[in-house]
């Protein structure tokens, strides 16, 4: 019997739940049993697809908001704590801007945001810029770039990380306004530097592009400054 009732639960692409847990309920009613066998079904399922969104999102290291000293960080009025913890920005297709020195922990609360928003349902992706456009260089040489810009624009909010860490060539420089463009008042962009905008031009070599792209990624946006010492710097220092 127990076979019997595995294979018409594959048959009908039912998941594991139903033919594994269901000695386990106990119920009074047929009604309440079925009832407990839906709601762990639809536990499975939403545990399933949290980390297939969190596998897909490509982050680097998996960090979450535990542990993490939001004392260095300068929010705007605009912006509330619990809209950072919450990922509120996504449903608005608002974008952020998080500045500040390197090891400030700008990575670590821009992959916190996503691991929530994957943890919502949410369709997130993570890169680091230079290997995006190295990414998109590829792609377009190989003439699979609508193929790739269509795989970024079914997410719900695009990653940039250390954008201007590496300056890029004109032909990487214009795929990158491409995604910003596309991107622009459809999906969420959360970008992490330490570069003031001012300096910008220093890794697009294009002032109208650079202004181009500021102008896009500002609008409905806001600018979180992290003001801390490198986390990484202070571990291994005793006076830090």
């Amino acid at each position: 019997m127990e076979a019997i009732i595995e294979a018409c639960c594959k048959q009908l692409k039912i998941g594991r739940v139903f033919y594994q847990e269901y000695k386990k309920i106990e119920a009074d009613t047929h009604e309440a049993f079925l009832l407990e066998l839906l709601k762990k079904e639809i536990e499975h399922r939403q545990i399933v697809r949290k980390n297939r969104l969190l596998k897909n999102a490509n982050f680097d290291v998996i960090k979450t908001f535990n542990n993490y000293d939001f004392s260095e960080l300068e929010i705007p009025s605009s912006l509330t704590l619990e809209d950072l913890k919450s990922a509120s920005m996504i449903e608005k297709k608002e974008n952020l801007i998080i500045y500040g020195g390197v090891g400030a922990g700008k990575t670590h609360l821009a992959t916190a945001i996503g691991v929530e928003a994957c943890n919502q349902g949410r369709k997130v992706r993570f890169y680091r810029t230079a290997a995006l456009v190295n990414q998109l260089t590829d792609a377009k040489a190989h003439g699979d770039l609508q193929k790739y810009m269509k795989q970024i624009s079914q997410c719900d909010l695009l990653i940039c990380d250390e954008w201007g860490f590496i300056p890029f060539d004109k032909e990487g420089a214009q795929l990158l306004f491409q995604v910003i463009s596309e991107c622009y008042e459809r999906r969420s962009v959360i970008i992490t530097t330490n570069l003031k905008f001012s300096d910008w031009n220093t890794i697009f070599y294009d002032e109208i592009m650079t202004a181009a792209i500021i102008d896009r990624l500002i609008h409905h946006s806001h600018l979180i400054l992290a003001k801390g010492l490198s986390k990484r710097f202070c571990s291994s220092t005793i006076n830090c």
